[in-house]
């Protein structure tokens, strides 16, 4: 690949910590707002009057995330990641302006999507320009940290989605991205120093298309067949199947031919790939099922208050935020990651099994002990997947093959919060809907409490009402993990079978010529700094002419 830069690209240690700290930035932009939302949840489904529909809200942005995963890899590539980074940032932000000012669910919703449109690229391009600029033997120590930013935001996102819902309104939870959007993109625009390509083979347009038809067929296929409108014997339900079907095959034809295709069918050969990716997935089906959802359990069933369900979740981050740096910088001693997804696959386990007997008179301390279990499991996983995938791909595929690997993960995440989203507001409007026609409400009265149903009423309705609104909570979501469960072992089995090869040691830009590190970048960076300020050539350098000479 041709850069557009005519000096060559110094990969220098203050370089590469200038760049890590503009992903930090974009990182930090959309890992609170999820948490942000998941808090806000109940509260703004309560206003909009969508209750019943409330798992649109986390499939609108998943769907569209998913989507463009593999688009943002390919295309950072073969055209370079910093222009995309800044488009996504931008895209994010303005997306953020719509959610606050949605007039309506459905509205909101629409909103939520254009901003999975920017998250998917702010996720993904993050992770690729890591792997750009730091090698895999030494990229445990900076993942670690990638991993720990969700951490702190899972834990000041909650706390600010609550802290808004009960003093402000739960529009701040949007209006509070507006000011980090627009400083994450002026921290990228200045800092984020990145070679620029050209694309030296057509772009494969077609397989974009075919992918996004069929990403999106299966998740209104599974939505479809959870609804209890629609059923698994609808008509609509396997039209949606056959669109799948037939989008599937179109892209996997249309691969095999592309000059360049968007999801190299190479990939699929590759053990480890297949291996780490299909841990994603299945770890993708039920832990995000898991997460979006708690909060909801944590308000409703157990009573408490936004801001305090916030503060519930903190548990959960610092288990994460521990085991992720930890376990990166012990790779990063070590060189080996085997053994860290297998753990982290059984204390996950562990903590789902305890999720299956929460009930609104479990006690808040034993709540927290399982979140902290459950964080823990977390991040001896997310991070190392990534990198796994990384180091057993040509550096010429990183960018493909990271989105590749997230992109099935949010397959699981798609397909876990469609499926047991489904089954939890099924299970959870008929549930509403009995307490109330057994307080004497009509069946239509029933149905419009239950379609706007949030926290903040709670308090003003019946002691009969309200416990067995806690009740319906409960009731509803706990069984839920008992389905997760078997994911979670698959997962185990597969960590198992995960191969250990050695870690790169050059960063992608180096591996591709793109760009100058190590020792020698160092020595170029000062050589290019004394001749700026027209100084003499340090005296190592100088020796080292002369020898050359």
């Amino acid at each position: 690949m041709t850069t557009t830069e005519a000096a060559p690209f110094l990969l220098t240690k203050r370089r590469i910590w200038t760049i890590f700290g503009a992903l930090i930035a974009g990182m930090l932009l959309a890992s609170l707002d999820q948490t942000i939302v998941s808090t806000a949840m109940p509260t703004i489904v309560g206003e909009l009057g969508g209750v019943e529909h409330q798992v649109w809200i986390v499939t609108a942005y998943l769907l569209a995330t998913t989507i463009v995963m593999p688009i943002y890899g390919k295309f950072g590539d073969v055209l370079g990641r910093r222009n995309l980074f800044l488009i996504a940032i931008a895209l994010f932000t303005l997306a953020s302006v719509g959610c606050a000012f949605a007039g309506s669910f459905w509205a909101f919703v629409v909103f939520r999507a254009l901003q999975g449109l920017g998250g998917g690229g702010l996720m993904i391009l993050s992770q690729a320009i890591i792997a750009d600029i730091v090698p895999a033997r030494e990229r445990g120590k900076y993942m670690g940290p990638l991993g720990a930013v969700f951490g702190l935001s899972a834990v000041a996102g909650p706390l600010l989605g609550g802290y808004f819902v009960d003093h402000l309104t739960w529009q701040w939870g949007f209006y509070i991205n507006i000011p980090i959007g627009i400083a994450a993109f002026v921290i990228a625009m200045v800092t984020l120093k990145l070679p620029t390509k050209k694309a030296e083979k057509p772009i494969d347009i077609l397989g974009v298309l075919f992918l996004s038809i069929a990403t999106t067929c299966l998740i209104f296929f599974t939505d479809f067949g959870g609804d209890a409108d629609f059923g698994w014997g609808s008509v609509a339900t396997w039209a949606w199947g056959a669109g799948l079907l037939a989008a599937a095959a179109a892209f996997i034809i249309t691969e095999a031919r592309a000059a360049d295709p968007i999801i190299p069918l190479s990939l699929f050969r590759n053990p480890i790939f297949i291996n780490a990716s299909a841990i994603g997935m299945v770890l993708g089906i039920g832990m995000f099922a898991a997460i979006g959802f708690l909060p909801t359990f944590l308000q409703m069933a157990s009573g408490t208050s936004a801001a305090a369900s916030g503060l519930l979740l903190i548990p959960m981050m610092v288990g994460m935020i521990g085991t992720s740096i930890w376990s990166g910088l012990a790779i990063t001693k070590t060189g080996k990651y085997k053994i860290y997804p297998i753990i982290g696959t059984i204390v996950m386990g562990a903590a789902m099994l305890a999720f299956t007997t929460l009930a609104a008179s479990t006690p808040i301390w034993l709540i927290c002990v399982f979140l902290f279990v459950f964080g823990v499991g977390l991040g001896l996983i997310m991070q190392v997947v990534v990198l796994v995938v990384q180091n057993a791909v040509p550096a010429s595929q990183v960018g493909t093959a990271t989105s590749t690997n997230n992109y099935f993960r949010e397959v699981g995440a798609s397909l876990g919060t469609a499926v047991f989203g489904t089954l939890f507001t099924t299970r959870l409007t008929e549930n509403l809907t009995s307490v109330f026609t057994d307080a004497g409400a009509s069946a239509s009265d029933a149905a419009n409490a239950t379609a706007t149903i949030d926290p903040s009423v709670l308090n003003d309705l019946p002691d009969a009402v309200r416990d067995g609104i806690v009740g319906a909570y409960a009731d509803a979501l706990a069984p839920v993990f008992w389905y997760i469960l078997p994911f979670i072992a698959v997962a185990f089995l597969l960590s198992l079978l995960l191969k250990q090869i050695p870690l790169q040691t050059e960063s992608g830009l180096v591996a591709r010529g793109e760009a100058i590190g190590g020792e020698e970048a160092e020595r170029l960076e000062a050589e290019q700094r004394a001749a700026k300020n027209g100084e003499r050539v340090p005296a190592a350098n100088a020796d080292a002419d002369s020898k050359t000479e």
